[in-house]
């Protein structure tokens, strides 16, 4: 399977249907294989019921349960790691993510390098959010970016498409769907930005406050910050001759040498 779109939703039972629809309707115009995979939160209302009504017509329906919640990070880690598709692209449940700007995403990915692996995050251009959540989120961005040095303008937007396995390799903790663009570079990836739509909310009301995520915030960046600075990947230089090994040095020896930390390397 080529692609996997993984949704973790809580409490979106209004939302659900809609969503499936616009996807569809997206993805079997580009002629893609796909999947779609529900990550149930914890819901306490009929998200899950609504789910399965529609996989008795929409065999490419998949859900899956957390028995209490755990939040979107875990959701989304959840639907990535029994996801079928070497591609993997996220939306938020709530309808605000446009399905419909999938297929761009994925002719992008199509024609990219299978090495490096490329990351590419939805850049909302028009913010179809209420004032505070709008300022809150342009101030947290701005100092991320100086922070982290991801040179990603959004990574609040919940549409992003990755490789499978790129996601597998990254460092796991709560709330790391934030950093995913800060995360992937310090992998090795590439991460492009593509400006993509944003709409209101379908329906029901959002799982997260202005300040919940402040203060989390801040502590999640510094722990990034540390992650990155002491990040280090090893690069091939040359393959070693175990058969005749250099005099006085290990056959290994120049197997590989260790790059510096991601903060020392320009891209």
């Amino acid at each position: 399977m080529q692609l996997s779109v993984v949704i973790p939703v809580k409490n979106e039972a209004g939302n659900i249907a809609p969503l499936v629809g616009e996807i569809a309707a997206a993805l079997d115009r580009c002629g893609v294989d796909y999947e779609i995979v529900y990550v149930d939160d914890g819901s306490t209302d009929r998200t899950a019921d609504e789910i399965r009504r529609l996989q008795l017509a929409n065999p490419r329906l998949r859900l899956l349960l957390h028995a209490a919640s755990c939040g979107q990070s875990a959701a989304i880690r959840t639907g990535v790691a029994v996801a079928r598709g070497e591609w993997i692209a996220t939306l938020d449940g709530d309808g605000q993510n446009d399905p419909a700007d999938i297929p761009a995403l994925w002719h992008i990915a199509e024609e990219a390098p299978a090495i490096p692996p490329l990351l590419i995050a939805g850049r909302r251009a028009r913010r179809r959010d209420t004032l505070t959540k709008r300022m809150s989120s342009r101030l947290a961005n701005a100092i991320r970016r100086r922070m982290l040095h991801d040179d990603t303008p959004d990574t609040g937007c919940g549409l992003k498409l990755f490789p499978r396995a790129l996601f597998l390799e990254l460092p796991w903790f709560d709330h790391m769907h934030r950093f995913l663009p800060a995360l992937a570079l310090r992998a090795g990836a590439t991460v492009r930005s593509v400006a993509v739509n944003h709409r209101p909310r379908g329906s029901g009301t959002s799982n997260y406050g202005v300040f919940d995520r402040l203060w989390v915030g801040i502590g999640d960046l510094l722990g990034v910050m540390w992650l990155r600075r002491r990040g280090s990947r090893p690069i091939v230089a040359e393959e070693a001759n175990f058969a005749a090994p250099r005099a006085g040095r290990p056959a290994s020896f120049e197997a590989s040498l260790c790059e510096a930390p991601q903060d020392q390397v320009s891209r």
